[in-house]
């Protein structure tokens, strides 16, 4: 059941969700989608629902350019939809025409520091990128690379280790809320 006071605060419009792996984007989308009575799409499993395998296969197979240009492609396929919690890939953000497709909607960048994303990745196979034995020092190096590109989302919203989705979510809808509706004070009187 969807919070009836955050429903219809976008006015249709999708809330794409931005940042690192292992901020999670994917989790988090899932309760905002409910609590904004939207749907959920999560652009790394519509990739590999359509290119039939796992991302870690096509960055075997066909290496980052390939799976970045599916990323690019999944992107604008969602993008004329509405409605739509969209969490993206943590690369999502290094191709320039990828922020056309986000600007149609909000954008948010959960930002976890690097030392919570370290532990949370820790031992997980399914993250490409940090196949490799200085995998933390590659993590905060992708991390210092994108935060420029993060920056530029509608909305800055930083998780601290331990925050609880929920709360995580009661934030984020608050910011929504400043963000998209103008203060009172702000509404213009003619007297």
């Amino acid at each position: 059941m969807s919070d009836s006071s955050a429903l219809d605060l976008l006015r249709g419009a999708n809330l794409y969700l931005v940042g690192m792996m292992g901020a999670g984007k994917s989790t988090l989308g899932q309760v905002m989608a409910t609590k904004l009575g939207y749907r959920f799409c999560d652009t790394d499993t519509v990739i590999e629902q359509a290119a039939q395998q796992s991302i870690p296969a096509i960055f075997a197979s066909s290496g980052e350019a390939e799976f970045r240009a599916l990323e690019s492609q999944v992107l604008s396929q969602l993008s004329p939809y509405t409605r739509l919690v969209i969490a993206t890939g943590g690369g999502i953000v290094l191709n320039q025409e990828n922020w056309w497709h986000l600007r149609q909607g909000v954008v948010a960048w959960i930002d976890v520091p690097v030392e919570e994303l370290g532990r949370r990745l820790q031992g997980d196979a399914s993250r490409p990128l940090l196949q490799r034995p200085d995998w933390q020092a590659q993590l905060a190096q992708l991390l210092s690379d994108r935060q420029s590109l993060y920056s530029q989302a509608d909305i800055h919203l930083t998780v601290t280790a331990g925050e609880q989705t929920e709360d995580i979510c009661d934030r984020l809808v608050e910011r929504l809320r400043e963000r998209i509706l103008p203060p009172p004070s702000s509404v213009p009187t003619d007297g």
